[in-house]
């Protein structure tokens, strides 16, 4: 079993992980406000009344936000509280207008669930493993402060004050950056699966606090932790572990202590660096909101929002594999994100409708298909190529010539090139372009008969029981149409012809 420690000059340390992931709703409006929550907004320009902290204003609970929260607890099979209430965090800064955040401290929403990370050797995880997740609760967002508009003043954007977040609080489970990276990755999946967060980490609706802490192999008790916060990708969630790791054991080992402290994670050097002293929950001075009564979720609301749960990625997973025949990589591969399951099974209805087989039969030649013979074409056109011309249709047609044996996996793929370049008819172009295998028997007897007849020698070699010879045969077969018979007949023809 792979195991990931850091050996240090007085022996070797572990790494204790926690995540704390921030997830954005899906929803058109904020958790207790109207304002829009669209991405790229002009910076001001969905800002309420209640966002702003006018007096008087008071919230309202936004009900799709709280739907989306619950949902994403029983995705993971998480403990759904049908009380909780939300508690009121104090702390001053120039993007919180309210001079608190409404945040859930003492009753989440959500209590204890868990997340399965798969094992992936070249990643370093030897085996499954289950994850704890502590708690979800919905808090509002702060503002964004920025730096770089003026020389000497920072402006304050309040678009983003009030939007819903899911706060998914990991238990101290990951032991190794590549866990964490797979953490991160599963749960995106499964926010996307279900519809309650974009996963965008890229434009902040999604974005990670990494808890790391160091203790020597053996020892029982945690180490102090430090939070690097705001980590907005799955490259840099590893990179801040395995940095702000490596720091700590080298401050440990000097002789110094480590400082229970917010860091920052620089992207241009990799590097964190502190930004204040951690606080706790009494510095907050937490307490329940007076202007919003407690959540109480009665079993109608409970229910519409179990049943309106997708199938999510361990269940499509297991049934690729189990009524599919796929194998285990594939379907991981395919159920990894919402586009790609999605690709997939309208590629595979279309290709199983239009060869007339049932979709077992031909679903490990889409998978293969879907996710290394298109892709690679793709890619090798760059922008030569058009995705749009990458209907289901016209791919179910390439693939339907390709299984009745008219075209050869080349012509496949030289098929496939045409249509993203010019969205043209795949039947028609094997046609017109002489994209097609020939499967007449005379043609392909007479070439090989000439063959025979010009290798005399090696037929008797391979008679003798040279048996790689064969491959010669076929080659030189295959040269002689120009690439265009039909493998399956050469061989047969071949095989007959040679004894």
């Amino acid at each position: 079993m792979s195991t990931y420690r850091i050996q240090g000059a007085t022996g070797e340390w572990e790494v204790v992980i926690g995540l704390e992931v921030h997830a954005q709703v899906t929803s058109n409006a904020k958790l207790f406000s109207g304002a829009s929550t669209e991405f790229g907004a002009e910076p001001n320009t969905q800002v309420s009344l209640i966002d702003a902290a006018m007096p008087g204003m008071l919230p309202v609970p936004n009900r799709e936000c709280i739907r989306q929260a619950v949902r994403t607890g029983m995705a993971i099979e998480a403990q759904i509280n049908a009380w909780s209430r939300f508690d009121r965090k104090n702390y001053f800064y120039a993007d919180l207008p309210q001079g608190y955040q409404i945040s859930q401290l003492y009753h989440p929403i959500v209590g204890e669930g868990q997340l399965l990370i798969e094992a992936d050797e070249k990643a370093g995880i030897a085996q499954d493993k289950i994850i704890g997740i502590e708690r979800i609760h919905v808090e509002q967002d702060a503002g964004k402060l920025m730096h770089d508009q003026h020389p000497t003043m920072s402006y304050v954007d309040l678009n983003r004050t009030g939007i819903a977040l899911m706060e998914i609080v990991s238990k101290p489970d990951m032991t190794s950056p590549a866990e964490a990276g797979a953490y991160v990755r599963k749960l995106r999946s499964i926010l996307r699966y279900v519809g309650s967060c974009d996963g965008n980490m890229e434009e902040g609706s999604m974005r990670a606090d990494v808890n790391v802490s160091v203790r020597k192999v053996g020892d029982s008790e945690l180490g102090t932790r430090t939070e690097t916060k705001n980590v907005n990708s799955v490259r840099f969630v590893m990179q801040v572990i395995e940095y702000e790791a490596n720091r700590q054991v080298d401050v440990l080992e000097s002789g110094g202590t480590v400082d229970q402290e917010t860091r920052l994670f620089d992207v241009a050097t990799g590097t964190t660096r502190t930004m204040r002293s951690k606080e706790d929950a009494h510095d907050y001075r937490y307490f329940p909101d007076p202007d919003l009564l407690p959540l109480e979720l009665d079993d109608a609301f409970l229910s519409e929002c179990r049943e309106s749960l997708p199938e999510l990625p361990d269940a499509k997973r297991a049934r690729y594999e189990g009524e599919l025949g796929l194998t285990p990589y594939n379907a991981r591969e395919l159920t990894a994100e919402v586009e790609t399951f999605g690709r997939f099974e309208t590629l595979l209805s279309a290709t199983a409708a239009k060869i007339g087989k049932p979709e077992k039969a031909v679903a490990t030649q889409v998978a293969n298909w879907a996710l290394s013979v298109a892709p690679g074409v793709m890619k090798s056109l760059g922008e030569e190529a058009d995705p749009a011309n990458a209907t289901a249709e016209a791919q179910a047609s390439i693939l339907a010539m390709q299984d009745t044996g008219e075209i050869s996996g080349g012509q496949a793929k030289e098929i496939y090139e045409i249509v993203l370049k010019t969205g043209r008819n795949p039947e028609e172009i094997a046609d017109a372009e002489g994209l097609k295998q020939v499967s007449d028997t005379g043609a392909i007897e007479e070439a090989i008969d000439a063959i025979i007849a010009a290798n005399e020698d090696k037929v008797e070699q391979y008679k003798g029981g040279k048996d790689k010879l064969f491959g010669f045969f076929v080659g030189q077969t295959m040269k002689a149409m120009q690439g265009k018979a039909n493998p399956a007949v050469v061989n047969q023809i071949l095989k007959d012809k040679l004894g």
